[in-house]
């Protein structure tokens, strides 16, 4: 992997794992705030933080269909108010070689 597709990667890691909960998406039921875009997105706890990274081809299809992290958040107890989404669009989606 080239340099700068690690400088990359690094930012965007960063910019989901370290954006202030207050500015991450509050979770709905249709996901409306959420583009139809391809990207990737974090589940974030107000107090525990980092709770989940994944991707998607498109980040509203891909919440609005179910995930993992919703059941572990019903499982664990948590308050719906105190779970966030972060979020990056990606233009252009790519592979390595």
């Amino acid at each position: 992997m080239s340099d700068s597709i690690q400088q990359e990667a690094r930012q965007i890691l960063d910019q989901l794992a370290f954006m202030p909960f207050e500015q991450c998406q509050p979770l709905s039921r249709d996901f409306g705030n959420i583009p139809g875009k391809v990207g990737l997105y974090a589940f974030r706890h107000r107090t525990e933080e980092l709770l989940y990274i994944g991707k998607a081809k498109n980040l509203r299809d891909r919440l609005r269909g179910g995930h993992k992290a919703f059941l572990w958040g019903w499982l664990d107890r948590y308050n719906p108010d105190d779970v966030r989404i972060s979020f990056v669009t990606i233009s252009q989606w790519r592979k390595p070689g």
